[in-house]
């Protein structure tokens, strides 16, 4: 019995999907009185007995149409086939038939199928008083004008919906991924923000500290100057410290990797870049601290950002030598190679008068400097090097290639940056996405236009020589005799047309036992009678011969 109740209850929210509020159950019930009514007002007036059955029909399948638009397609369009009821319904069924069929191919199969039905019960209702060709283009013709043209709309209606949601959605997730692009960006600059104060304070208070420290143990200093200055290199140190802090901050709350630095060529020399490498080698010249420039190779000009990473792996090199190896001399070497420039900074262990006098605690470090020269470096598409030498000491080296990766990265920063300020990035298709519903629908109703424009223009040739094959002029009229045979009698007389002369048959004189008639306009001259008359020719035959012919006046 579950499974019993689960099946009938999946029928019907299959049948009937919702969601069936009130108000729509309400609307569903009106409408479906209302259809049925009006389709047994039309059986009515039709003068047909079928008045309550079709309206009944045309009350469920109301009910049944969003839930198998198909199927009610097919069925109503057999029930417009054989009487004039269900019409208003088959208008619906066309409307919901569009919006609902996803399938293209299913879609057409259903209107397919449902005008060969519409047709052939049309051809079974009425195909011994019309010609068949006459009714199937007819009934094409009206097919697609009551079913087609609603469901070619309502299919451009439902796609453009789709599209319009489609696109909303799109827009929405441009919008939440704009704002992701927002917060990385600037994670990147808190990044950026932070590797600079690293390179480039951290250097400054290493300098201080180092230069105080010499100055320390200078015998011609006196006590209080000493004094004085050992507050001054406590404090440096106190300043490294939390400089590490707040770098540490900055770089605990970015993951992101730091942005190549892009602008003009000369944007790095006026922070520094090679140019700047002789002021820092004469700004690390402290009291008893030995430092060599050595430039080898033919000078060659640099990008922005490897001249920038240059000066900065420079200016770390000589702010670790100075934390850790104070007073021991360093060797600074730029050489120019063919393919890239080769930066290495040398010095040997730290002599232990120095390192004896510091007395100030562990050097400060925030364990940052060779990851972001590593990072630095990668960034150009070059590589860092660091580590001890055979000899006591240690050693940093990098190569970084001449052009560097700096198109790209400008690219790839400028189009984030346009991101981040606003603009969308393009969708592709999606002219050819807007564009396509309209194109399809507007091709649909263009081919049913053309469709309907020939077969109004069939009917129309149709109509015409359905009248001249059905009208006899009064001179062949009076030129028969009775007693001629059948066969020179039908040479005289045009092919005639059931559809003109059907309402000629139930008017005139009663006809001769076992005869068989044909009727004809009969197209008189000068007649003065009302418009509404018609002048009926019938010639009456038995046994092959013409055994009457008669002229009567049928009213219209």
């Amino acid at each position: 019995m579950e499974a019993i109740a689960r099946a009938w209850s999946t029928a019907v929210r299959t049948a009937l999907p919702g969601p069936w509020r009130p108000r729509r159950v309400v609307g569903e019930a009106v409408a479906a009185l209302l259809m049925g009514a009006l389709a047994a007002l039309l059986e009515l007036a039709a003068a047909t007995d079928l008045a309550v059955p079709f309206g009944l029909a045309v009350a469920a399948l109301w009910l049944l149409r969003r839930g198998f638009p198909a199927t009610v397609l097919v069925l109503t369009g057999t029930l417009a086939g054989w009487s004039l009821g269900p019409f208003p319904l088959l208008v619906c069924a066309g409307w919901v038939a569009g919006a609902r069929i996803g399938r293209v191919w299913r879609l057409v199969g259903a209107f397919v199928l449902s005008y060969l039905m519409f047709s052939m019960f049309g051809m079974l209702k009425d195909g011994a008083s019309y010609s068949p060709k006459l009714i199937i283009g007819l009934s094409l013709g009206i097919f697609l004008v009551f079913a087609g043209l609603p469901a070619l709309y309502s299919r451009y209606r439902a796609q453009r919906r789709a599209l319009l949601d489609a696109l909303r959605e799109r827009n929405d997730q441009l919008v939440r991924e704009r704002a992701m692009v927002v917060h990385q960006a600037r994670l990147r600059e808190r990044h950026r923000i932070a590797q600079d104060m690293h390179d480039s304070l951290g250097h400054q208070l290493a300098l201080i500290s180092v230069h105080s420290g010499a100055l320390e143990v200078d015998r011609t200093l006196s006590d209080r100057q000493r004094e004085a200055v050992g507050v001054l290199r406590q404090a440096a140190v106190a300043a490294m410290r939390e400089l590490r802090e707040v770098v540490g901050v900055l770089h605990d709350e970015s993951t992101a990797v730091p942005p190549a630095v892009v602008g003009a060529p000369g944007a790095a020399g006026s922070r520094g870049g090679v140019d700047g490498i002789g002021g820092l080698v004469e700004s690390s010249r402290a009291p008893g601290t030995v430092v060599e420039l050595c430039v080898e190779g033919e000078r060659r000009p640099l990008a922005a950002a490897v001249d920038h990473a240059a000066y900065r792996i420079v200016q770390e090199a000589l702010t670790n030598a100075h934390k850790h190896a104070p007073g021991a001399p360093i060797a600074v070497a730029l050489r120019y190679e063919p393919d890239a420039l080769v930066v290495e900074v040398t010095n040997p262990r730290a002599p232990e008068l120095v390192g004896a006098r510091s007395g100030v605690g562990p050097v400060v470090s925030g364990g940052q400097g060779l990851t972001g020269l590593r990072e630095r470096a990668r960034l150009v598409g070059g590589m860092v090097h660091a580590g001890p030498t055979p000899e006591p000491g240690f050693r940093l080296a990098a190569v970084l290639p001449y052009e560097g990766a700096e198109a790209e990265g400008a690219a790839a920063l400028t189009a984030e940056e346009e991101w981040a300020a606003g603009g969308l990035p393009p969708v592709d298709g999606g002219q050819d996405g807007r564009r396509r519903p309209a194109l399809g629908c507007a091709a649909g109703v263009g081919a049913v236009t053309l469709i309907v424009a020939g077969l109004v223009a069939w009917g129309v040739v149709a109509f015409v020589r359905g009248a001249s094959d059905s009208t006899v002029r009064q001179s062949v009229y009076d030129q028969i005799r009775v007693g001629d045979s059948r066969g020179e009698v039908l040479k005289q007389l045009p092919p005639g047309n059931d559809f003109f002369t059907s309402d000629f048959q139930s008017a005139g004189p009663p006809r001769p036992e076992d005869s068989h008639c044909r009727w004809y306009s009969l197209a008189k001259e000068g007649q003065g009678d009302s418009w509404s008359d018609d002048h009926v020719a019938r010639f009456c035959f038995k046994g092959g011969v013409l055994v009457e012919k008669v002229e009567y006046t049928s009213k219209g």
